[in-house]
């Protein structure tokens, strides 16, 4: 609330800073403010490389184990305190999606944000993997939001309301999208090997992302490992975590990396989805979300779940190799073994009643 003693210019601050961190009016001025951003997608992706590069650490990325966590801190304006972003990276491809249920808490939902990051490169992959990861996250912040309309409703109803913030009143999709709970940017990874691909490829995949960032109401953006379009990336995701103005301007391009903040797009730009008057006749969908699955997966197959899995056991990778600990990780291996053959033999020798 403004003081007697405020200035025009101290006003003047405070509504900057009003419109530039939305729903966040219980960070007061000089208070250190708190995000969290969880990064996941394609095992190999290039997730640790952007992390690093919005962090401006020179370091080579080492493969992700699990979920691996960083932080990094920013000062929002000279001689002020700088605010803390905690970055978690879920490791594995899809294989360890539950693992999400970590970072993403009730104490925290107000204040955090996902970034997918998708192998452009691996366009069989790219459904399958942004569907099974988005659905287990959204299903986890919608069990939150269920305890928090018991427990905090106005909490529940300002983040429900956050949802729609993106899109203006008076857009023309407001009836054809299902915006994701929390803040949510889509990355295309690779973008130096997808500019090699066939343009009419090119043009199915970059509008399906399209498609599927603004039924989200997410952010999409093309990066690789090119200075121009990590910087493209890295302010979309300071936006998130350090609340750093967000980008207006627009690419939309398919012959060239795409950029799309949030809200910028609109169905009738994106147009349908690419595919043949008699296909249209073949396709069954309940949703638009469906129809696009289809007509995407019908020009690139989709590999299982299975295959996307990430089976490769990280105890036996020489990277991780150290000697007391894998000479006691072989000994309990041992007396595991020894159990089974003992309890086997027990249920073998045992009586059941026949009763």
């Amino acid at each position: 609330m403004p003081k007697a003693s405020d200035t025009l210019w101290d006003l003047a601050i405070a509504e900057v800073e009003k419109r530039e961190h939305p729903g966040d009016d219980d960070v007061k001025p000089g208070e250190v403010w708190e995000k969290s951003v969880l990064f996941m997608g394609n095992k190999n992706g290039g997730k640790t490389t952007i992390i690093l590069r919005c962090l401006e650490r020179e370091e080579s990325p080492k493969p992700t184990l699990a979920l691996e966590y960083t932080f990094g801190r920013r000062a929002r304006r000279h001689n002020t305190p700088k605010d803390v972003a905690h970055f978690w990276e879920l490791g594995g491809g899809t294989s360890l999606v539950e693992l999400i249920r970590i970072p993403i808490t009730s104490h925290n939902i107000r204040s955090f944000a996902v970034v997918l990051v998708l192998d452009l490169s691996k366009p069989n992959e790219l459904w399958t993997t942004m569907e099974s990861l988005l659905q287990v996250t959204r299903s986890h912040v919608n069990k939150i939001l269920t305890k928090l309309e018991k427990t905090n409703p106005e909490v529940a109803a300002e983040l429900k309301q956050r949802m729609w913030n993106h899109l203006q009143r008076d857009h023309p999709d407001c009836a054809l999208v299902d915006p994701f709970p929390i803040p949510l940017v889509i990355i295309g990874s690779k973008y130096d090997i997808f500019h090699e691909f066939d343009y009419e490829i090119k043009k199915i995949i970059s509008k399906t992302l399209r498609f599927v960032s603004h039924y989200y109401g997410a952010s999409l953006v093309f990066t690789s490992k090119s200075e121009a379009l990590l910087l493209k990336a890295r302010a979309l995701i300071n936006h998130l975590a350090f609340g750093y103005d967000k980008s207006k301007s627009v690419s939309l391009d398919p012959s060239k990396p795409l950029f799309i903040p949030a809200g910028l797009d609109s169905m009738s730009q994106i147009g349908l989805p690419p595919a043949s008057d008699s296909d249209f006749g073949t396709v069954r969908a309940n949703t638009p979300l469906e129809l696009w699955k289809k007509v995407f997966e019908k020009t690139f197959p989709p590999k299982s779940f299975r295959d996307l899995q990430d089976t490769k056991d990280p105890a036996q990778d020489s990277q991780y190799a150290e000697y007391e600990v894998d000479v006691m990780r072989a000994q309990k291996n041992q007396e595991l073994e020894q159990y089974k053959r003992n309890a086997s033999k027990s249920w073998k020798e045992m009586d059941f009643d026949s009763d």
